[in-house]
This record gives C-alpha cells, structure tokens and sequence, in this order.
C-alpha cells in the first residue's frame, strides 16, 4: 500500500484515495469520498458530513514519500502490461486493483508486531496527527479542520485528554517570549538601586515623617560621591 505518512491525516491516505485528487506539485490531498465495507462489499461514498470533505496540507517529506510510491506503482503498471487494473488509486495491490479496507489493517497489524510496537489500531494514527499537529502549534480549529469534524466540541471532546503535554510545551514556548526582570545585583555606596545616583548630600526625608509627629521628622543621611 505504498507508504502511510503519520504527520498527514491518516483517514485521507487511505485505500480510498484518488490520484486525481492528489496534487503533489501544491502540496495537497483533497478528501472527496470514502471506501464503506457493507459486510464484505466496499463501496463508494461522500464523507458523512459537508466538512468531511476537505483538502489537507501535505509536509515535503509527504511529498517526497507519495512521489516516490507513484514512480512504483508506474513500475509495477508497466510489468502488469494489460492484466494491470486501472482503478486510479493512490494505494493499491500490485496488478492496481483495489485494496480491500479489512486487509489494510490486517497489513498494519503485521507492520507493528514485526517492529515491536504495543498494540494501536489504524484510527489511532488520527489521533497521533492530531497530537503532533497540535504540539506544533496548531489550535483545536486547526485539527477539526483536518480531521472533518463536524463540530469544534468533537474535536475538544476526543483531543483533550491527549493534548496536556503539547500544551504545556507550547506555554513554556510562549513563556520564553517573554523578557525577564535581570536579577539584583550588588549597588555601591551612594547609588540609588533604581539605577540613579544621589546628587550631593541633601538629606531625604521619610515617608513615615509624618507618622512621627511635628518636630520629629526622620531623615536619612548619605556620603558625598567620591571625586572622579
């Protein structure tokens, strides 16, 4: 089935997508039908809802992965010769007919165990995009857009448990932005911890002055700044 890339919306390179549909030279995927197994049949259909059909960015290592995948299966077209199947896929078998929805996962499970990895269902790559979307700065409008969700609250609702740590790096990101005080340093005799200096001796008077009453004001006294 050529490559599935993670970063992209896994439901969009499925076993349903068109080549036409598929626009390498822009960067971009449009989803525009779904494969629907009714027992063993698969048909054709339009996505459950109007945002389900939706066109998605593509990263250049997408690109590259998808360009190379087309240059085999154009291989494998010219060694079919007339048994190939034309069904203008982008994910096929090897004579170009269709593949089969439940095969396709029965691959991935295979893929998985032969790497050591725990078991994830094929869904959950949705879920791993959504997270690395996030993490990469993309907001809750962003991800329901990619994934077609017909509402925000969806996407709100299925993402929220798994998005804490992206969120938290992306505050932490924020936080750096912003200048910190610079921590005290030792002031000299005479310098004024603003960052002024006293001009001369003049004494200063207190703010509790007052507080003390009439003829007993308290003033503070300062040394002259040294020649130079």
């Amino acid at each position: 089935m050529g490559g599935l890339v993670p970063r992209a919306d896994p439901g969009a390179l499925s076993a349903g997508e068109w080549w036409t549909d598929t626009h390498l030279d822009a960067g971009l995927i449009t989803v525009a039908k779904q494969l629907v197994v009714d027992g063993w049949e698969v048909y054709e259909d339009d996505p459950k809802t109007d945002v389900g059909a939706r066109t998605i960015a593509l990263d250049a290592d997408a690109v590259e992965v998808l360009r190379r995948h087309r240059a085999r299966q154009d291989e494998e077209r010219e060694k079919w010769e007339t048994a190939w199947v034309e069904t203008g896929r982008v994910f096929t078998r090897e004579n170009g007919e269709l593949l089969h929805p439940v095969n396709v996962t029965r691959r991935f499970i295979e893929l998985y165990e032969e790497i050591g990895l725990p078991p994830v269902r094929l869904h959950d790559l949705r879920h791993g995009a959504a997270t690395l979307t996030h993490a990469a700065g993309a907001d809750l409008k962003d991800i329901q857009e990619m994934l077609g969700h017909s509402s925000i609250t969806i996407t709100a609702d299925t993402y929220t448990s798994l998005l804490p740590e992206a969120d938290l790096a992306i505050a932490e990101a924020a936080a750096r932005l912003v200048p910190r005080a610079r921590a005290p340093r030792d002031v000299p005799d005479g310098a004024d911890r603003l960052g002024g200096h006293f001009g001369g001796c003049r004494p200063v008077r207190s703010r509790s002055a007052h507080a003390n009453g009439p003829g007993r004001d308290v003033r503070g006294r300062v040394r002259p700044l040294p020649e130079g």
